[in-house]
């Protein structure tokens, strides 16, 4: 062990690593501080980071998913309120058919019923071919079009709501065409029950829709609980306890001037070596 050199100081070097270790830990620590993250890039922990980022993957996916399943969502939706406008109308056209099978009207009461139930029928077109969503027409007998939502962050699966047209003349409304009237007593009586037909089916594509935007909420909600979920994991992987790291600095930072006092005293100690060359 070398005394007394002007060369080597020893306790100046083992002075030095304390304190350039102390320097390293309170460096972490702010940056932990800094970024509220234990784990912020793949150099602090390789393996954590690696699944943390895997895990992030899973919730950007997941917000496509929940995107995708709100667009679906709202296209059944805007079918729905179409399809309950088309069976309000039909409610309203069968009082009319039902007015119309009155043998005792004049021609001027029937040809106003009729004029009426025109406009009723008209209107159903109108509704259905305005029930569009983001290009998505679910009631347009021509081009119905099922929805089909992304239920996983693979895009594996999906949630699918199958159309149900409601156009004169196709799906629930086979029998009503788009050129029907009750301009007579015994078209107003076939009316009745053509209509009679169409309000239960018009009902039971309703209830199909309705079910349909159920299912897409049901699963909205759960992968919006998916998605916390796995939030919460990647903070458990990587988030840094503030508190901890905290109290942490405090320490650090008396270490720190501790390390820069022993320092200072250690690059003393070759001076006093001068004291045995006075006379």
């Amino acid at each position: 062990m070398l005394n007394n050199s002007v060369n080597t100081n020893v306790g100046a070097m083992v002075a030095l690593q304390n304190l350039n270790a102390t320097n390293k830990e309170l460096s972490t620590t702010q940056t932990r501080i800094n970024t509220g993250l234990r784990v912020a890039s793949a150099k602090d922990n390789g393996a954590i980071w690696a699944i943390a980022q895997n895990q992030r993957a899973t919730s950007q996916s997941l917000d496509a998913v929940k995107e995708s399943l709100q667009r679906g969502q709202s296209a059944v939706d805007v079918a729905l309120s179409a399809g309950e406008s088309v069976s309000d109308l039909l409610l309203q056209m069968k009082a009319k058919a039902l007015a119309a099978s009155d043998l005792t009207l004049d021609a001027n009461s029937r040809t106003a019923l009729n004029d009426d139930f025109v406009t009723l029928r008209d209107q159903i077109s109108k509704a259905v071919n305005n029930a569009e969503f983001n290009g998505a027409n679910m009631l347009k007998g021509t081009s119905p079009t099922n929805i089909e939502a992304l239920a996983n962050s693979d895009g594996t699966a999906h949630i699918t709501v199958v159309a149900q047209p409601m156009d004169l003349g196709s799906g629930a409304l086979t029998n009503l065409g788009p050129t029907d009237d009750i301009s007579t007593q015994t078209l107003a009586v076939a009316m009745i029950a053509t209509i009679n037909q169409a309000i239960i089916d018009v009902s039971k594509s309703l209830s199909s829709l309705g079910t349909g935007s159920k299912s897409l909420e049901s699963h909205l909600n759960f992968i919006s609980k998916l998605q916390d979920t796995v939030d919460a994991g990647i903070g458990n992987l990587v988030d840094a306890d503030l508190a901890k790291e905290s109290a942490k600095l405090q320490a650090l930072q008396t270490k720190q001037q501790l390390g820069i006092q022993a320092l200072s005293i250690a690059n003393q100690a070759p001076q006093s070596i001068m004291s045995l060359f006075r006379n």
